[in-house]
């Protein structure tokens, strides 16, 4: 989907001013639209009417876009009521929250309502998602809220407790207890999150469940599980991680039965716990068990180490191990059982100082069609050009069973917005990414980087997931990440997050100027609103004009007249004075925008006009970066493209961002992603002027531009009003 560049970056450095200031933390949330919960109720306690929720009405937009949309026969006879419309004595919650409190409706997101019932067997993280202070008695006012974490910060959701109805029942999802309504409104603010209930249909449970815990998860296959599964289950658990399993069916209809050993095919495990014991006719040897909670309770493991068993009581009484839940040997588990997941979480999310808690480094960034949108590895001409962040793994492991020095750690890449883009056509990617290793570089790697070198570890395939996650263990040392779209020109957002054992730093590669990110956002405010500050030029230098200067000064005298400064750039720079006339740049001349930049961008006085010097200076720089152009035009169509813009600006001299990169893409290339010569010259006008502003605005001389956010937002508005202001005028 296409982007707005101004109100992306500017969204962004107010996002990461308030990640400073605390907010998206969990115990200071963002609040989602801007809606404050507590200041909300008090306002309609006060005026003693109920909430009604602007942001997400009781209408059909909210429903969905397509099967319930406005043309669906679905929503005809849907009517939105609140629970004491529907209920004599509603609850929020009757008796502790449990799974039979989830039962699903006419929607296709069990995903979610599997994710639902898993939290509810953690009441720490259930509560988190939940605040427990609300009910439809005490300072009721219709309004309810629900956290979430959303790529990177908690959100508080805010909602009314309109809900849609058929014949007075809840159309979807629902609580055995009739008067119960917390996963109904749990649902409804789940679906504002992500545009509407339509949405929600269709997913992964483990995307609910990082949702609700900020965590990332892994999957394991047991036919394929690393030898060392058991070390890493114990160790998720020492940190705090939910674990999950199931035994997959071949055949959809025989879900959830029993089989002969007492599990239940297509059921979702908890597992509560792993540890070892040393039973005495196993003499020295140490049988590792694990221990797993059914959340139906009546269906049990039947095998050894079972309640029929007649060691079990061994458990507590002789070797201290608890004997609540349903135990079984190691072995048997990976025998029984298909697949394992397991949710790590976040520090943030860890009360427990007690608990091992992981490293994490967070990251966004996105892909622009035509500039860093460069597909996986079989694309080498692109592929170089995806955002790369580098990796540091600065201490090993502490594991005294491991003779191998290395570090552990998880990579998870996810895209972000695809669920709520699906009203507009947006599809999930496919996505993966690789590692490479390096030694003490922090510019952006280049092509030839990636020809002679093979990966180190790369993800295990690329796949159409919101989220790919891996696990790895690599030596101490440097690394670059590279994450990717399996094609080319996908463009879209992402976060990449690294989870290790112990000290890790991750960071973007990119071409660094020397200032800080306020001086970078500025600056792109500039750019894009054509503000130029100009500097006089150098001097000529001293000595005798030679026979091409005099010639060049009478040219300039005889066209100099009192015509209009950018009519004559638009009679002097064509194609027959520029250059020789030249097919390959297939342009006839520069247009009016062009040559009101480069007057801008050379007039010293703000007259509008150029003496001889700033003339000369200006042709100088033209012949410069039309030789850089030629270059790059190796195909003679008269454009290049916009992959090799990057090379194409460092050869002129700037050392950008790789997100102003990004916005270059996305101003000058044409819809073949290619960019003409006007359009290139035009580019590299901004730029020498952004430089230049930049020095203006840097005051002590020291390459930092100190802005607070709403100096940036006053200066970002400030712009757009100058540019439109200029775009009248002439």
């Amino acid at each position: 989907m296409p982007y707005t560049p101004s109100g992306f970056f500017c969204d962004r450095l107010i996002r990461e001013r308030e990640r400073r200031d605390g907010e998206g933390s969990l115990n200071k949330p963002i609040r989602f639209n801007g809606q404050d919960y507590n200041t909300l109720r008090q306002d309609y306690l006060q005026r003693k009417t109920l909430f009604e929720d602007e942001a997400f009405p009781a209408t059909v937009e909210s429903l969905g876009f397509k099967e319930l949309g406005h043309k669906s026969n679905k929503v005809k006879n849907i009517v939105w009521k609140r629970p004491k419309e529907i209920s004599e004595n509603p609850e929020f919650i009757v008796g502790g929250a449990s799974r039979t409190d989830i039962c699903q409706g006419d929607l296709g997101d069990c995903w979610l309502l599997a994710a639902i019932a898993c939290l509810t067997l953690n009441e720490k993280l259930l509560y988190r998602v939940v605040p427990q202070e609300q009910s439809f008695s005490e300072n009721y006012a219709g309004i309810f809220h629900f956290q979430f974490w959303r790529y990177g910060d908690w959100v508080d959701v805010v909602i009314d407790d309109r809900v849609p109805t058929f014949n007075n029942q809840l159309v979807f999802t629902k609580s055995a207890e009739r008067n119960e309504f917390w996963s109904a409104l749990l649902e409804k603010a789940y679906a504002k999150l992500h545009g509407s209930y339509e949405a929600l249909k269709g997913g992964n449970t483990t995307e609910a469940m990082e949702d609700f815990t900020g965590g990332v998860t892994e999957f394991y296959e047991m036919k394929d599980a690393p030898k060392e599964l058991y070390k890493i289950m114990k160790k998720a658990l020492e940190r705090g991680s939910l674990m999950g399993c199931s035994i997959d069916s071949l055949v959809p209809a025989r879900f959830e039965t029993r089989t002969v050993t007492g599990l239940v095919k297509g059921h979702a495990y908890s597992v509560t716990a792993v540890d070892e014991c040393k039973p005495s006719q196993h003499k020295d040897n140490k049988v590792r068990l694990v221990r797993l909670r059914n959340p139906w309770g009546q269906v049990e493991w039947n095998g050894p180490w079972s309640d029929k068993q007649s060691c079990r009581a061994k458990l507590q009484n002789i070797w201290g191990i608890g004997s609540v839940g349903l135990w079984m040997s190691f072995e048997d588990f990976k025998k029984n059982y298909t697949k394992i997941e397991i949710c790590n979480m976040t520090p943030d999310a860890l009360e427990d100082d007690k608990i091992h808690k992981w490293t994490v480094s967070v990251n966004e960034g996105r892909w622009v069609r035509g500039c860093s949108a460069g597909g996986c590895r079989n694309y080498p001409d692109t592929f170089w050009t995806n955002p790369q962040y580098r990796l540091r793994l600065l201490e090993e492991d502490d594991d005294p069973d491991d003779n191998e020095v290395v570090c552990t750690f998880v990579v998870s890449l996810m895209q972000k917005n695809r669920r709520k883009e699906r009203k507009m056509g947006a599809n999930l990617f496919t996505i993966g990414f690789a590692i490479y290793e390096m030694h003490g570089n922090k510019q952006h790697m280049q092509k030839d980087f990636f020809l002679v070198n093979s990966s180190k570890a790369r993800s295990r395939s690329y796949i159409n997931l919101r989220e790919v996650t891996q696990r790895f263990r690599l030596s101490p040392g440097e690394y670059v990440i590279v994450p990717s779209t399996y094609e080319p020109h996908q463009e879209g957002e992402f976060i990449l997050r690294v989870f290790s054992e112990k000290r890790n730093t991750s960071d973007s590669l990119r071409t660094v100027l020397g200032w800080n990110d306020n001086m970078f956002f500025c600056c792109c405010f500039f750019f894009l609103s054509h503000l130029i500050l100009p500097r006089q030029p150098a001097p000529a230098s001293a000595g005798e004009e030679s026979e091409e200067d005099q010639q060049f000064r009478t040219i300039f005298q005889e066209i100099a007249g009192d015509v209009k400064m950018w009519r004559l750039f638009k009679h002097f720079f064509t194609p027959h004075l520029v250059v020789p006339p030249d097919k390959d740049l297939n342009t006839e001349g520069f247009s009016l925008e062009s040559c009101r930049s480069m007057i801008a961008l050379m007039d010293m006085d703000g007259t509008g006009r150029l003496n001889l010097q700033e003339f000369i200076h200006l042709w100088n720089k033209i012949k410069q970066w039309q030789g850089i152009f030629k270059h790059y035009n190796a195909d003679q169509t008269g454009s290049i493209n916009s992959y090799e813009m990057r090379n194409a600006v460092n050869d002129a001299g700037f050392r950008l961002n790789n997100q102003l990169y990004d916005i270059i893409t996305m101003r000058y290339a044409n819809e073949n992603m290619n960019i003409d010569f006007d359009s290139f010259i035009s580019c590299l006008v901004r730029l020498e002027a952004m430089f230049r502003a930049f020095q203006a605005f840097d005051q002590d001389g020291d390459g930092t531009i100190r802005l607070s956010v709403l100096e940036v937002r006053s200066h970002h508005h400030a712009c757009i009003h100058t540019a439109k202001l200029s775009m009248t005028q002439m």
